[in-house]
């Protein structure tokens, strides 16, 4: 397993695609809409890529709502706050369809052999974010930490791990790390009694992986949480003491670019903060630059905690244990509806 998760151009490989999946930096890749077709279409693809390297982590964007890379032949998964609404109505409902979105989130993409979606959103829907907002299951904590747990449960059910983002919380200013810089200006305590107490909780239930934001805590560090060695190492790491895989947020995002402009320097300065595997999307040719140039050697103990983002097929359950009297397509259909229950209630 090595450092770098990158992206692939189209639906099938290309001589360039394979090229660079061969590379020894290489050992993740994440899928986008472009990619798919049908269900036919993204098993042929993931299949290829096994061929070439067969533990290679294989990854997606698949959190429901408006981030879901599948979307013909997938079941549609609601918005993480519609499971927060139907918590609030009924905690006991709530964290029972948010397993079973989990369970159906990793039952369909493990039907196509990819490893784990980048899911749960952990960040608090202050109502200030321009890119978080209804991705986040809530404004509070508790239904956050319980919503997303049981999540985190349902993925289990079907072998697939987790990986909560971002850390140590995106959901406070207006800011899209995608399009800008974003700059975070609360204190340390304020930041660690409201957002990390999440992320706390989440490694306590022993999420197996973790994504910092792009964002810049000022008061903490001048450098985004996924560049900084005082979030990922002293924060994270010896704090929080957590054991799992940290993946970067897109090195290609403006925030990113911004920080550092130059790609290898940008990725050397994520991995050297504490990052285990690096994503390098939509950068064209400027990969093999990378590829190229950087140097790193990656140590055991972060190889062991990438091999442990494989999907384990061995721990399918049908469905989960709320669900056992019913059929797939049943829990599917029940899926399509839960905007409907969310208005009953």
């Amino acid at each position: 397993m090595t450092c770098l998760m990158i992206d692939v151009g189209s639906t099938e490989l290309t001589q360039k695609d394979t090229e660079r999946l061969q590379h020894k930096l290489v050992g993740g890749v994440i899928l986008f809409s472009r990619n798919y077709k049908n269900k036919n279409q993204i098993k042929t693809l993931v299949t290829s890529i096994r061929k070439i390297k067969k533990n290679i982590l294989i990854a997606v964007d698949h959190e429901g709502g408006r981030v879901q890379r599948f979307k013909e032949e997938f079941t549609h998964i609601p918005e993480m706050a519609y499971l927060g609404k139907i918590y609030d109505a009924d905690k006991n409902e709530g964290r029972k369809w948010a397993e079973l979105c989990g369970w159906l989130i990793a039952h369909e993409l493990g039907e196509c052999d990819i490893d784990f979606s980048f899911t749960p959103v952990l960040d608090i829907n202050f109502g200030t974010s321009s890119v978080i907002g209804d991705r986040s299951f809530h404004q509070q904590i508790k239904p956050i930490i319980e919503l997303a747990s049981s999540l985190t449960d349902g993925l289990k059910l079907c072998g697939m791990q987790g990986v909560g983002k971002h850390f140590p919380g995106h959901g406070y200013i207006k800011s899209d790390t995608h399009l800008e810089v974003a700059c975070d200006k609360r204190l340390l305590e304020e930041i660690q009694r409201k957002d990390i107490s999440i992320f706390k909780e989440l490694i306590k239930k022993n999420i197996a992986g973790l994504m910092p934001s792009h964002v810049i805590y000022s008061s903490c560090d001048r450098k985004p949480a996924g560049f900084s060695q005082f979030w990922l190492k002293d924060q994270l790491r010896e704090c929080l003491n957590f054991k799992g895989a940290i993946f970067s947020d897109d090195m290609g995002m403006k925030a990113a670019q911004i920080f550092e402009k130059d790609l290898v320097l940008r990725v050397r300065k994520a991995l050297a903060a504490g990052c285990d595997m690096v994503l390098v999307c939509n950068q064209k040719d400027e990969i093999d630059h990378v590829l190229d140039k950087l140097e790193w050697n990656q140590d055991p103990c972060s190889m062991n905690r990438l091999l442990n983002m494989r999907r384990d097929p061995s721990k399918y359950k049908e469905r989960p244990p709320s669900l056992l009297n019913y059929s797939h397509e049943e829990v599917k259909k029940s899926i399509n509806e839960v905007k409907n229950l969310v208005k009953k209630t």
